[in-house]
């Protein structure tokens, strides 16, 4: 039986870990370097860091906050934000990260998709989309429109059909990132969740808005969905109770979910 992920995701500005609500009114937690390897020795299964204001700034990625994570983790490790080129993806991957997460930047210009997939293998490139509910309409028939620039931007594009063209195109993974559960400790939203990984041949990955583990099995029930992110459970101040990496597992465990061994 194929396991489960759990992805600790590090939102990062100025090298600091930050969280936010709704990707509004962030705080900053810790230094990402103290965090990543925490998180490592806690036994999380990957790491994944965005850098959330290089696109919004037009600014190359923090390469020396990702370099720094990646000499303190030795589990997979995923990198985004600001990656605008085939250089850019290589320089990050020379740094340290074993994939490449892509967001505003592939909506800019898809075709980063396919030369990444082509350059390094299509198990290197994660395609992230940040997702907000809009209700359906004749542009929008999933009811679920893509934002970019940190929840800035909205673009036009339907959610499912964008998870579809980058699967096309050569995305290995797809994240869907909830605009709406973001931050709100409330679950996952699975209604979209459910629909990209029914519609796609590529593991999918649940983000945004678990609070408690019982989210997590939830986003674990639907077919497809190999891997869960979790920021907020881990070391948000704004939860009630934080788990470790070791509390969550058990728990999923316990109710019949295939785990790697903590």
């Amino acid at each position: 039986m194929l396991t489960k992920r759990l992805i600790a995701c590090f939102d990062i500005r100025n090298g600091m870990v930050t969280k936010a609500h709704k990707f509004q009114d962030n705080i900053d937690i810790a230094k990402a370097t103290d965090m990543a390897e925490k998180m490592y020795q806690d036994k999380i299964d990957e790491i994944i860091f965005f850098d959330i204001t290089a696109s919004s700034d037009r600014r190359k990625i923090d390469i020396d906050t990702v370099r720094a994570v990646a000499e303190k983790v030795f589990v997979p490790f995923t990198v985004g934000g600001g990656i605008k080129t085939l250089e850019d993806m290589t320089e990050v991957l020379k740094a340290g990260a074993e994939k490449i997460s892509i967001d505003s930047m592939a909506v800019r210009n898809p075709d980063l998709i396919r030369q990444g997939a082509e350059a390094f293998g299509r198990q290197c490139v994660v395609l992230s989309m940040q997702v907000q509910k809009v209700g359906k309409s004749e542009k929008i028939p999933s009811g679920y429109e893509i934002f970019i620039d940190g929840a800035r931007t909205a673009t036009g594009l339907d959610a499912l059909d964008w998870a579809k063209r980058g699967e096309g195109l050569g995305a290995g993974e797809i994240c869907v990132n909830s605009i709406d559960c973001d931050g709100t400790h409330d679950g996952y939203d699975l209604e979209i969740t459910g629909l990209i990984a029914e519609n796609v041949n590529v593991p999918v990955i649940a983000s945004g808005g678990a609070g408690v583990p019982a989210h997590i099995a939830d986003a674990f029930g639907i077919p497809g969905v190999s891997a869960a992110i979790i920021s907020s459970m881990l070391y948000s101040p704004r939860i009630a109770r934080n788990y470790s990496v070791k509390e969550i597992k058990e728990e999923l465990i316990g109710l019949g979910i295939a785990m790697r061994p903590y």
